[in-house]
């Protein structure tokens, strides 16, 4: 899988966001707000294909978070950006 490159992360009032876009433009009810992790994930696998694993083993070289924990946090962080759309599966 890998990150759709039409989406791009902006700082808004000091948060970094996704912004969704709708059928006509950009749908400001869809506002996707990232913490430390999830930016940095996104920062790190955008633009190349990965898996939950490969993004939890970035979770644990960067965060004190153990194996399962890692695992866990990627498949929940990719699941919110399948549920958004903002994936792209081969």
């Amino acid at each position: 899988m890998r990150i759709d490159p039409i989406y791009k992360i902006r700082e808004i009032a000091g948060e970094h966001v996704v912004i969704v876009q709708g059928r006509h433009g950009a749908d400001m009810t869809r506002v996707i707000a990232f913490n430390d992790s999830a930016r940095y994930l996104w920062d790190e696998l955008r633009g190349r294909d990965f898996t939950p694993e490969e993004a939890a083993r970035l979770l644990t070289e960067r965060f004190e978070v153990d194996d399962a924990t890692a695992l866990r946090d990627a498949e929940a962080w990719i699941g919110k950006l399948r549920d958004c759309g903002m994936l792209i599966t081969q």
